[in-house]
């Protein structure tokens, strides 16, 4: 899941008019962070044991460059991952 090509990214095909480009602004810097978060995010969540089967994660960038994940789950998979931040609060309290 390291690579934009790889399971969970969307092969979508670049549509022009669908961007507003703001010239001086580096799109590709917040792109490339947001790639990277994206596939980190992957393998976080398949090393705690979540079926990322059917999750999309889309980097993308807001119109002054910022890197954004687009995270799209299956519903049982939004409950699990629901479930585990849960339980990831829950221990935080009790060891604070």
């Amino acid at each position: 899941m390291g690579n934009s090509g790889g399971a969970g990214f969307e092969d979508e095909q670049f549509d022009p008019e669908a961007v507003l480009w703001v010239h001086g602004v580096d799109y590709l810097t917040g792109w490339r962070g947001a790639t990277e978060a994206a596939a980190e995010l992957g393998d976080a969540l398949t090393a705690v044991g979540v079926d990322i089967a059917g999750a999309k994660f889309r980097a993308s960038t807001t119109a002054d460059g910022s890197g954004v994940v687009r995270v799209e789950l299956p519903t049982a998979t939004a409950r699990e991952v629901a479930m585990l931040a849960r339980v990831a609060a829950a221990q935080c309290r009790k060891a604070g």
